[in-house]
């Protein structure tokens, strides 16, 4: 019997183009949800824009325009997005919807009918300039743990801890630069350690992957926080009921937005949405097992979805998801995505110079059903692309239509004994193939089907055809049968992951849209159509020009994740005589362990021996450095950090990584000598 199955990815935040980051996830899914349908299974994907918040709020007075607005125009650039990259929702929303707003205040309800919402009176950050609350990311300042300056309010970039907003030392308003006022403000609170045993049941039942369940028993261990669900306006999101000047913080909304899209398509489906999506507690506790219901998502948010999400569906009623599939992160070339490098590429920049479908199959090919990261090296992706892609899978088409076509009236006959020996070796491979996508094992998928098309290339080297077209057109007949159902097979197993190559591999065989129950199915005594070219080949070129494209475009552009870094206030030629910058000789460098970024120098400042931790190391070589005269910030206050002292500072300058220049002196100059 068919299964039913409900499938969402997160949703995209509307402050932002979509990226080939973002696309792991939803091209990750996209092959699962074909997949199932291939299989005869009925499965609906869900996704909309997550459109809420206070970056939102703040773009939009950026842009001069309403939020209205800004997510209005975000939405469409992210659907074409998708559509671009063959990403097929059955509905594609938004948050900011009236179904989304009557979910969000039926499950807050209930939790507070339910005493799993209390009100506090909470400390929290407010600029008087800027006229509203501070969220943790729109507040900066010196972590109060190593004392490192610019940090964000939640969490230290240098020393990795954790901190409220309220104990940064020299907080200030990201945004303007105004030191933010302490205001008492009441607050509401999610009672998340209420669903601790209900929680950790569902864990061991299965609901995620195991390293995924590892994490969450550390959280579990050092214990679950009540969850602040409450912003104080001005916010772009939905009121609380009862209140004026209170909404909804953006994730509490936010994954409500599955249920909100799965809404909308039911009404417009004439679907029973509660069959759908049913309540547990009107069945005892448990609920209908009609659909199958799973959610995609990214490592870096399974605390809510893992913890908070299902508590809010347990506490309110509603069924939580059978499975939560967690993934990892992209890199570029063994690095994370860099604007300065061209690696943070828009998916509108890649749709410009590739064919999405070489994405798609180059994520696929690494893709498992862990949470480990997965890392695009740009020369192995053009390799995939033209030796799997051209010249393997298309390669055995192109050498058996056009021959076909021309010499043997487009007709193919019947399989020998050889050829069926091949066919079923390949038809053999169906139900690990199956397996393997059904646990997201995308990467073992594409090593099987790879497997197999070198099995049918050898074949294809045996039989010689071009030599027996000749002299045996029979034979040759009987040749191209056995590659033109080989090549029918692979592109059954290929379809979930290049529907478009697969569509137009249909037409040229001259069939029904393929599915995997026809994979046992001969194809003999049949006319094909005639062949077109089902892919091209990747020239490093276009490569390079999609990478020279972002760099020109992502350092053109404002960055739309929140406010662009403000200039400092205003310092007097007092302050600046303050600073005392003197000659210094590097007698040592070494790099720190544990710290990408830092190397510990040993400076000798005119007999003063001093100890700095720059972060150069991704510039500078440590034996490059020895000897090396430098500009030595001295009076600076020494910081103590996660990797030790740092007494001063060398003056260097760039903006970051490899694009750093230390300042150096001329070696005739004394250590300790002071600079004007």
């Amino acid at each position: 019997m068919p299964r039913r199955i409900v499938v969402t990815s997160a949703l995209p935040y509307a402050n932002g183009p979509i990226h080939i980051g973002h696309l792991v996830e939803y091209l990750q899914t996209d092959i699962w949800v074909r997949f199932q349908k291939m299989c005869g299974n009925q499965c609906l994907y869900f996704c909309a824009d997550d459109t809420h918040g206070t970056a939102i709020m703040i773009s939009a007075r950026a842009a001069g325009i309403s939020p209205e607005e800004l997510i209005k125009g975000m939405h469409k650039e992210h659907k074409a997005d998708f559509d671009d990259f063959y990403v097929e929702f059955d509905n594609y929303y938004t948050t900011h919807s009236d179904e989304n707003r009557q979910f969000s205040e039926l499950i807050f309800n209930r939790l507070n009918e339910a005493g799993s919402i209390v009100k506090r009176n909470v400390k929290q950050a407010y600029c008087e300039n800027c006229k509203m609350s501070l969220p943790d990311r729109y507040i900066r300042g010196t972590c109060p743990r190593c004392k490192a300056e610019d940090q964000y309010g939640d969490s230290c970039e240098v020393c990795s801890g954790t901190h409220q907003p309220t104990e940064l030392i020299n907080p200030y308003c990201a945004t303007c630069r105004e030191k933010p006022t302490l205001q008492t403000s009441e607050h509401y609170f999610f009672k998340l350690a209420d669903f601790d045993k209900r929680l950790k049941d569902l864990i061991a039942a299965g609901y995620t992957q195991k390293s995924v369940a590892n994490k969450l028993n550390e959280w579990f261990k050092t214990g679950l926080k009540d969850w602040d669900i409450s912003r104080n306006g001005p916010y772009f999101g939905f009121k609380i009921p009862g209140e004026e000047n209170k909404f909804f913080y953006v994730w509490l909304d936010a994954p409500i937005g599955y249920m909100a899209s799965a809404k909308n398509y039911c009404d417009k489906n004439n679907l029973d949405f509660d069959k759908l999506w049913p309540e547990t507690r009107l069945a005892g506790g448990t609920s209908s097992d009609e659909y199958e219901l799973y959610h995609f998502i990214g490592k870096d948010i399974m605390y809510f979805h893992a913890l908070f999400w299902p508590a809010m569906l347990i506490g309110a009623g509603f069924k939580t998801a059978d499975k939560l599939f967690v993934h990892g992160f992209l890199t570029v070339n063994g690095e994370k995505m860099s604007k300065s490098r061209g690696t943070f590429i828009k998916a509108s920049t890649y749709l410009k110079h590739l064919n999405p479908e070489y994405l798609r199959y180059y994520y696929a090919s690494k893709l498992t059903g862990g949470i480990e990261d997965i890392d695009l090296s740009v020369d192995d992706f053009i390799n995939k692309a033209n030796s799997n892609l051209v010249g393997k899978f298309a390669n055995l088409a192109s050498r058996s239509g056009p021959m076909l076509a021309k010499k043997l009236d487009a007709q193919i006959g019947r399989l020998d004994e050889k050829g069926t020996k091949l066919v079923n070796k390949l038809a053999a491979a169906k139900d690990q193939i199956i397996q393997n996508y059904e646990n997201l094992n995308y990467a073992a998928v594409v090593r099987t089907i790879t497997a197999l098309a070198d099995e049918a290339n050898r074949y294809v080297e045996q039989n010689q055809p071009w030599v027996t077209v000749k002299t045996d057109l029979e034979k040759t007949r009987t040749t191209l049968t056995t590659i033109i159902n080989a090549v029918r097979i692979l592109t059954i197993y290929l379809k979930p992951i290049l529907p478009k190559y697969a569509g137009k591999t249909e037409k040229f065989l001259n069939v029904d849209k393929l599915k995997f129950a026809d994979v046992e199915t001969v194809l003999e005594n049949h006319r094909i159509n005639e062949f077109a070219r089902l892919v091209e080949r990747i020239d490093k070129e276009q490569v390079n020009a999609m990478i020279e494209e972002s760099k020109e475009t992502q350092s053109a552009e404002p960055v739309t994740t929140g406010p662009a870094e403000p200039i400092k206030p205003e310092c007097s030629i007092e302050d600046f005589e303050k600073i005392d910058l003197r000659i210094a000789r590097v007698i040592k460098a070494e790099a720190v362990e544990g710290a990408d970024k830092l190397l510990r120098l040993q400076l000798d400042v005119g007999g003063l021996k001093k100890s700095v931790l720059a972060a150069i190391a991704q510039a500078y070589k440590p034996d490059e450095l020895v000897g090396k005269i430098v500009i030595y910030f001295a009076n600076l206050k020494p910081r103590k950090m996660k990797f030790g002292l740092s007494e001063g500072m060398i003056l260097a300058a760039g903006t970051g990584g490899k694009d750093i220049f230390m300042l150096t002196a001329d070696v005739g100059v004394k250590p300790g000598q002071r600079v004007s």
